[in-house]
Parts: structure tokens; sequence; C-alpha cells
């Protein structure tokens, strides 16, 4: 799967550790365009999981969402038709979200995983293709996109 540009935001909770991402995926020459927060000082997530979620279908590409435990950005990015954010705290939870479900949105709980954990879940998620060959998964996230949400 090539990979051409990857969209990463994040809370307050997760600035250091999207700080961190963002410096390994650009060691492996993915373009990363990172839209905030750009510090530790307390601020709303719904604000750039929805820059986020917008960047996403805008640019046909993956996101990464980071706050403090993944919970508030998965849910938040959620509400948009055509995303399909993932709670990840392992490896194999991103491997079945992009097998089974075509996640485009990798969303990580900074006080839950470590720098080293979410290294691995990321290299994951961007590594593993959806099964196409298994017509019930495109069934069912089909399925998904019959509501809209607001912007």
């Amino acid at each position: 799967m090539e990979i051409s540009k990857i969209i990463i935001a994040s809370d307050h909770a997760g600035f250091e550790l999207k700080e961190h991402l963002k410096f390994t995926l650009k060691d492996k020459q993915i373009n990363v365009v990172d839209i905030g927060t750009d510090s530790t000082e307390s601020c709303n997530y719904p604000i750039f999981a929805k820059k986020l979620c917008n960047e996403v279908l805008s640019n046909n590409c993956f996101g990464i969402l980071i706050c403090g435990t993944g919970i508030g950005m998965s849910m938040t990015a959620n509400r948009f038709n055509k995303i399909r954010a993932t709670l990840c705290t392992s490896k194999q939870m991103a491997q079945l979200s992009r097998q089974h479900n075509n996640a485009n949105v990798l969303c990580i709980g900074a006080r839950i995983t470590g720098k080293k954990d979410a290294e691995e879940i990321v290299n994951t998620f961007l590594n593993t293709d959806f099964d196409t060959s298994n017509k019930r998964h495109k069934n069912r996230i089909a399925m998904f996109d019959y509501i809209t949400a607001q912007k």
C-alpha cells in the first residue's frame, strides 16, 4: 500500500505523542500534515477531530487522532459520513480494523498507549490492506454510511 499523505492531530493530552509519531513517520519518508494542536495548553478535542475528518475526506488519505484516551476523538470522528475511525490499543486491533472495517482514521490514547506501542500500532494500521475478497465486509461497511453528520 502506497501512503502519500497522513493527516495528524491531537489535543493537549496527545500533543507529545503526536510530535513523536510525526517525526517517526517523516523518517519513513511519509508526508505528514499536522493540523494541531501546537502545545500542551488545554484545548477542545472535537475542534481538531472535525478539522482532521474534513481533511481526510478532502484528500482521500489516512488520519491519526490522539487525545488522552482516544475515546473522545473516536466518538467525534465517527459522526462524519465516510469516516471509519478506530480506537486501537494493540497491533491486532489496528490490523483487524483495516482488514475488516477499512478504517481510515486511527485514534490513540496517549495516556493509555506508550510511544513504542503507538509506533507499532501506526505501522500495522498503515501497512494493512482492506480485505476486498470478503463481500460481507464490504456490505457491512456500506451500512455505516447512511447517517450524515453535521459539519
